[in-house]
């Protein structure tokens, strides 16, 4: 008996470790030289994401709402010939501040933009955990994904950057 529960906790073990694994956790800043409300401004206009983020190629509202929390969205996303429908609601507004999000698609997970005055602009940062379906490679998937997701949305924070400073 000893031996079926070890090896069944051992096996809860081992799933727990690949989900964990699962999740490709990335964090992205750029100091912008605009003020606050400038930068907040951009972030909470999220109808024009799509015109800074090169993965996100539409947003259709699924609420009433255009910001705040409740706020629901379909992204439609690209990353080189991969797409998606990524379904997300805000699950945080905090006015000049930060930006929640969860994402309820083929890939799950939270998202949070978070500014910062400084005294040479806004510090912008952008903090994504997204999880990968053990169907789609799960925790080599996670791997795969994390520098290239960390290059895209590098790109995109470039792109808003230029957008605000010109």
């Amino acid at each position: 008996m000893v031996d079926i529960q070890h090896r069944l906790h051992h096996r809860s073990h081992l799933r727990q470790a690949i989900y964990d694994e699962s999740l490709a956790a990335i964090v992205i800043s750029v100091l912008i030289d605009a003020s606050l409300d400038e930068v907040w401004e951009a972030a909470a206009d999220l109808a024009s994401h799509a015109e800074w983020m090169a993965d996100a190629e539409s947003i259709v509202f699924e609420s009433e709402t255009r910001s705040g929390p409740g706020t629901r969205m379909r992204v439609g996303t690209r990353v080189g010939p991969l797409r998606t429908t990524d379904l997300m609601e805000v699950t945080e507004w905090e006015e000049r501040r930060a930006i929640g999000v969860v994402h309820r698609g083929l890939v799950t997970g939270a998202g949070r933009f978070e500014l910062s005055p400084m005294a040479t602009g806004t510090r912008f940062t952008w903090r994504e955990e997204l999880r990968f379906p053990w169907w789609l490679g799960g925790p080599l998937t996670a791997w795969l994904a994390r520098p290239v997701l960390a290059w895209v949305w590098r790109r995109n924070l470039a792109g808003l950057k230029r957008l605000l400073e010109s």
